[in-house]
């Protein structure tokens, strides 16, 4: 009965919308719209419903006086912790998590089907999650909702597969742009992230969709940046080792936050002691521990929640060495075990956080190692967040666009590149794999690019022999075949050179063993040799060797330089192409 009532709605939405005297493709604009002022919406309202669970329940128990904080601390998390769970593990098990990842197997892997259920889940578990205690963000959840909804709108109007799959990048766009305020670092995240080697990318609806749900957040919630920050630059260049310091220990925080996250995650997917449903009671237990230790030392309750507020005071500066210290390294451990336990909520937010309090610490540093009264620890706060940023979520573009944004700030470019890209080289180096795409493949899922990226990135000069096996043009073709008895099973194919060495075409071991006659085997190679049209250069990439391979139907190609195309580098073949993909993939595992 539900699915007939459904289907009508679905064709009469769609009745209303060929009404309109427009074309498809227009049509598609016309919900980018709806979706943009949708999401804004849904985002503002996620926003109350999540600051208001936040300050009436975790912040109401850590500013309660007298005996009963420390136990209101510990229970608290951990009630929430399994109402969240057992409502995620029975009713909405795809509302997990960040949100991202989710998105990203939806638009890559289920033609951008996301339920429907997952709305008001999202809306509601997240919130529960945070409100009392779990240390995540409300960044990737909004992605997520908003995804959702240009998924339901795709098919309330029953759109074709391949318009359902575009609306999804559109939604979660608008998501981020509303969640933080940020409509540029939307569409760079997007495209980065979300959308990664696609082909289609519906770049002109990503962007009215960010423009509109941040024009709605604006409106709703005031026009103001979501960090208020001093307007802080680089003071002199003595100051830009300090920043490349930063990035280098943001990279290394970055893939311990990574590892730590997948390695408990494991754990707790792999333990058989604890229901699974209850296992984020388990992580609001410790989160419990870690909040009341960090309060007692601190007096700062930030390692619960989101924490934007002590990450503001941060940036005005004067946060003191042992703040920074403890509050960073507490919410890092916080977040890890909130997020591996199976609460729902982002990495975004504490990824900031923890950035900022560790480009505090450098930024004491710098600023005791200088004596310059002009260097302020909170610039480095500042770029720290991004830092930080860029090397866990690997999106380096938007690392350094949302920081941008989020704080009205331009005069840091400088230190902000030089810390984001040192992170996201050293992040990259030690742990390749980005997170989103480690927790899909920690559920099982593998995406179809991932393998791609490294078809893209080696090179065919990297992977070509280097010295083939070549015949002389004058040779007939009874020499030829005592070369090939000495080079059995090196090549299928030889590469036919004059003199002088240069590449004059190529021949195959087949054509040349059937030449059995006496007549034949008198005759010159180069009587029967072409001139080869289709060839590779060394700085191809192995996907586009594969290409070339498949279309000639030939296992192997002459690799030529790109100046003098007879001037013959190589020669790559299918199993040089596995090899060195089977040599990246051990680095990788390495």
């Amino acid at each position: 009965m539900r699915g007939r009532k459904w289907r009508r709605g679905q064709i009469q939405a769609r009745r209303l919308l060929n009404r309109l005297p427009v074309r498809e493709s227009q049509k598609l604009h016309l919900l980018t719209f709806l979706i943009g002022g949708l999401c804004g919406l849904a985002a503002v309202a996620f926003h109350w419903l999540l600051e208001s669970l936040q300050s009436g329940i975790i912040y109401r128990a850590a500013a309660t006086p007298g005996p009963w904080r420390a136990p209101l601390l510990i229970l608290v998390p951990v009630m929430g912790g399994l109402l969240a769970g057992a409502a995620l593990y029975f009713f909405a098990p795809e509302a997990r998590g960040s949100g991202i990842p989710q998105v990203k197997a939806a638009f890559v892997l289920e033609g951008g089907r996301i339920p429907a259920r997952v709305i008001p889940a999202k809306m509601l578990l997240p919130a529960i999650n945070i409100g009392t205690g779990a240390s995540l963000g409300r960044e990737g959840p909004t992605v997520q909702i908003c995804a959702a909804i240009a998924s339901l709108l795709g098919r309330v109007f029953d759109l074709s597969r391949e318009g359902q799959r575009s609306l999804v990048p559109v939604g979660a766009a608008a998501g981020l742009a509303a969640a933080f305020n940020t409509p540029i670092a939307a569409v760079t995240f997007t495209l980065e992230e979300i959308l990664g080697d696609t082909a289609a990318k519906p770049l002109g609806s990503i962007v009215i969709a960010s423009v509109i749900a941040s024009v709605v957040e604006r409106w709703l919630l005031g026009e103001h940046a979501l960090f208020s920050v001093p307007a802080y630059r680089l003071n002199s260049v003595s100051e830009l080792p300090f920043y490349a310091l930063l990035g280098l220990a943001a990279g290394v925080a970055a893939v311990a936050f990574n590892v730590s996250l997948l390695r408990l995650r494991a754990w707790f997917r792999e333990q058989r002691h604890v229901p699974a449903w209850a296992t984020p009671g388990v992580g609001g237990f410790v989160l419990g521990l870690l909040g009341l230790s960090a309060l007692l030392l601190t007096g700062s309750a930030s390692v619960f929640g989101v924490g934007y507020q002590q990450l503001a005071d941060g940036l005005q500066g004067g946060m003191p060495l042992k703040l920074l210290l403890i509050l960073g390294a507490f919410k890092l451990a916080a977040t890890v075990v909130s997020y591996s336990s199976g609460s729902s909520g982002g990495i975004f937010g504490p990824s900031l956080y923890i950035g900022g309090m560790l480009g505090g610490v450098v930024g004491i540093l710098a600023s005791l190692l200088l004596g310059d009264p002009a260097t302020q620890p909170g610039a480095f706060v500042l770029v720290g967040m991004g830092a930080v940023f860029a090397g866990i979520v690997r999106a380096p573009i938007t690392s350094i666009v949302i920081i941008f944004e989020m704080t009205n700030n331009y005069s840091v470019i400088l230190p902000l590149m030089v810390a984001n890209i040192t992170s996201y080289a050293i992040a990259r180096r030690l742990s390749p794999m980005p997170i989103y795409d480690a927790l899909l493949l920690q559920d099982g899922i593998h995406m179809p690019h991932a393998s791609g990226h490294r078809l893209r990135q080696v090179r065919a000069g990297a992977a070509m022999k280097r010295e083939p096996v070549t015949l002389q043009r004058d040779w007939t073709l009874e020499e030829a075949n005592a070369r090939l008895l000495n080079s059995a099973g090196q090549q299928q194919g030889y590469p036919l050179v004059d003199e002088e060495g240069r590449l004059v075409g190529m021949l195959d071991a087949g054509e040349i063993s059937r030449a059995t006659g006496v007549e034949e085997r008198a005759r010159r190679l180069d009587e029967l040799v072409r001139r080869p049209s289709v060839h590779a250069h060394p700085d191809h990439t192995l996907d586009t060797v594969l290409v070339k391979l498949g279309r000639l139907g030939v296992a192997e190609l002459p690799v030529v330089n790109r100046k003098d195309t007879r001037k013959l580098e190589g020669l790559i073949s299918l199993t040089d192409v596995a090899a060195a993909l089977a040599r990246a993939t051990d680095d990788d595992d390495a």
